[in-house]
């Protein structure tokens, strides 16, 4: 029996690692596979944990108010120690970018099982851009004994940094594995918050689809982003922006202030999994800053306008399913409003390949890991 640890502590980290923990239970003859959660997000983290019917049997449970990258770095190290050394896997798998993974990769390094790491090879090649999360994944590539690298492209990044071409097996995303079971489920399930988002929508309406959380838009950056917002709705009737508001006070702040009391901009509080995938799934147009969204949303057809200077995920932006608009709100502007009343670009985009994946990396990884002395 291989014994793999599947290590995660957000919300983005659970819903990309809950197919691969599905499919190695597939193979328990194979596998002793046990799950580590750190929590370094709570409610949310556990929102997808119930989703997917994930049971934990390592929980961590170190969010706590206010916390810190010091702590929360030096919390999750050792709080892991206790974990390797109770179940002493062969194989830790971590996911992408965050504390979490740097964090339990080193922890890992410590302890001598060899480190997998999913969703690898992904580069701004820009330290503070996105803090901390590229230097998050330049400290776990150094690190990791295994690199499943999403694209050809994030292959290329790793090689250029002297990874072993054997260690690194091009697999997509896992997100897409996720997304394609998701999917599938919400239009099959009784969900309050898809019940409840059904009552506050438009029917006749384009929805536009709005998250932003990156430390590098909060002040300014979110000034203007929402400034674009309120006049998008304002010019445009036929429109209906959604925005599921972030609860960090450097987001909310900012965005009640200045899009609160307009008729066709709906802010609403985060969603939980299944109700953010039967939204995307009914948006129109979806302006982002998240990572993920980047990868799901071209697989539902969906154009997204990314609030970010720089992309780690340059293949979406090469594909033409993603355009790059920063924070700078005239910019946001006319986009938006090019693929609302251009019909021709706005289909010849919503058609576009998804350069992310077929939705089998978690095979391709379990196969892999199976065939390794």
């Amino acid at each position: 029996m291989k014994k793999n640890l599947i290590v995660f502590g957000t919300r983005p980290e659970a819903i990309k690692m809950a197919p691969l923990v599905q499919e190695f239970k597939k193979h328990s003859d194979i596998f002793d596979t046990r799950v580590c959660v750190t929590a370094q997000h709570r409610e949310m983290l556990d929102q997808v944990l119930d989703f997917f019917n994930i049971q934990p049997e390592y929980d961590l449970n170190l969010m706590k108010a206010n916390q810190n990258l010091y702590s929360l770095t030096a919390d999750i190290i050792v709080g892991l120690k206790n974990v390797l050394e109770d179940f002493n896997p062969d194989y830790v798998y971590v996911h992408g970018d965050t504390t979490t993974t740097m964090a339990a990769s080193l922890a890992t390094f410590y302890s001598g099982a060899q480190i997998c790491h999913v969703e690898a090879g992904l580069r701004t090649d820009i330290k503070r851009t996105p803090f901390p999360e590229e230097m998050n994944r330049q400290v776990t590539g150094r690190i990791a004994d295994y690199h499943f690298a999403p694209t050809v492209a994030s292959k290329e990044n790793l090689l250029k940094e002297n990874i072993h071409s054997k260690s690194i097996l091009v697999t997509g995303n896992t997100v897409i594995d996720a997304l394609m079971v998701s999917s599938k489920r919400v239009e099959n399930i009784h969900n309050d918050e898809i019940e409840n988002l059904k009552k506050i929508i438009n029917p006749s309406a384009k929805i536009i689809l709005v998250t932003g959380h990156r430390r590098e838009n909060h002040g300014d950056g979110f000034i203007r982003i929402c400034e674009a917002l309120r006049e998008i709705a304002l010019t445009n009737n036929d429109v209906e922006v959604i925005y599921p508001v972030h609860l960090n006070p450097n987001v909310k702040v900012p965005v009640y202030e200045i899009l609160s009391g307009i008729d066709n901009i709906k802010l609403i509080d985060p969603l939980a999994y299944p109700a953010f995938v039967w939204l995307m799934d009914k948006a129109y147009i979806i302006i982002t800053d998240s990572g993920g969204v980047q990868e799901e949303a071209p697989s539902l057809g969906k154009p997204v306008l990314v609030m970010r200077e720089t992309t780690e995920r340059p293949e979406a932006v090469e594909a033409g399913t993603v355009i790059l608009v920063g924070t700078d709100k005239d910019l946001i502007v006319k986009e938006t409003n090019s693929l609302l009343q251009d019909k021709e670009r706005y289909k010849k985009m919503s058609v576009l390949h998804n350069p992310y994946g077929d939705g089998k990396a978690c095979e391709r990884i379990v196969s892999f890991i199976s065939n390794l002395d």
